[in-house]
């Protein structure tokens, strides 16, 4: 297994063909209830680009692993299919961990991106290294349903069996009658790799629509670019456990700050997202530390970069004067007064 650390080199231009692999970029992070300080639950930098002549965000998108809405969701006001040549966006490679416990296969629908927890190599270890790709999920009358799973097994150009409703579907909008599509067909949408789940019916698998990434497209299943599904079937072993989860907001840590990353409520599971921020920081025990004038902002605009909203400014673990903890394990910072508010 090839993992590389994180990477900040600008995107590479992707062939067009699905013989490609994408090497895996491992995130450490630290996770855990302990000192806030001491927790690193937020992965990656986000970069800048400019936009070369032609290129489309699915082009940008794809070479920089991120899924088309991240890079909508990131670049508001931005033309998505002709972006002026030489402007400057962001790629938001910078993502909050899912709350939850840090083990195996982990999926943010709202988010629609995939995160694979590393099984520590020592019996019984915690994992400490994360992995992350961006997916298509289902449509919204074929939604990507929450639940728990295990991998159950893994195919390589498997065949794709169509379900009667889909076979109704497909002859109702296509006339298409068909029961089979063999594997390695070029109309077949598994792509070359399957990871087979024990939810009945869903699977993570590659794709032959290679600009659905980050939208709304399949049937219900996970769908991811050729080249990461090649990388990433090799190193996920059968028996692995998993989560599909419903976080359109998402509280983190990194150097005893508190960063929010929130997104569109793509299946209208939670209509409120203000009242949902709120009770995840309440959740996450660092109501105290935020700023709501912040959270407010970082709500509003539902970018899906980890935002910092803390209000108060706690050193950095390079800064000579050390942090200190109180009993329960918390920075003794200043609370700010009524009348020195930073809000």
């Amino acid at each position: 297994m090839v993992l590389l650390a994180a990477a900040t080199a600008a995107p590479a231009a992707y062939a067009k063909d699905d013989e490609q692999v994408r090497e895996a970029v491992t995130h450490f992070f630290v996770g855990g209830t302990g000192k806030l300080a001491g927790q690193q639950t937020v992965i990656g930098n986000c970069r800048s680009y400019k936009v070369k002549s032609g290129e489309t965000f699915l082009d940008i998108a794809r070479a920089a692993d991120l899924g088309y809405n991240e890079l909508v969701a990131a670049n508001p006001g931005v033309d998505p299919w002709v972006p002026p040549a030489g402007t400057e966006i962001v790629l938001p490679t910078e993502w909050i961990l899912p709350r939850g416990s840090y083990e195996g296969l982990v999926l943010n629908i709202p988010e629609m991106r995939l995160y694979y927890y590393i099984p520590s190599p020592r019996a019984g270890g915690e994992s400490s290294m994360v992995v992350t790709y961006p997916v298509g999920l289902g449509r919204q009358d074929w939604q990507t349903p929450q639940g728990d799973f295990r991998v159950r097994g893994k195919t390589r150009n498997p065949a794709w069996v169509i379900p009667e409703s889909i076979k109704e579907e497909r002859f109702r909008e296509e006339g298409k009658t068909d029961d089979v599509i063999p594997g390695g067909h070029p109309d077949n949408p598994l792509g070359k790799y399957r990871i087979e789940l024990t939810l009945p019916s869903y699977a993570i698998h590659g794709t032959n629509k290679n600009w659905g990434i980050g939208m709304q497209v399949s049937h219900g299943c996970i769908r991811m670019y050729p080249e990461d599904i090649a990388g990433f079937f090799p190193i996920v072993p059968i028996g692995t456990p998993g989560r599909f989860v419903y976080q359109p907001v998402k509280v983190g840590l990194r150097r005893g700050r508190v960063l929010v990353e929130v997104h569109p409520d793509i299946y209208g599971v939670s209509p409120w997202p203000w009242m949902l921020a709120q009770q995840v920081i309440e959740e996450a025990g660092v109501a105290r530390y935020v700023d709501r004038t912040k959270l407010e902002a970082a709500v509003e605009a539902a970018s899906g970069i980890p935002t910092d909203v803390s209000h108060v400014d706690w050193p950095e673990p390079e800064a000579v004067e050390p942090i200190e903890f109180d009993e329960r394990g918390d920075p003794k910072v200043p609370y700010p007064s009524k009348g020195n508010n930073s809000r």
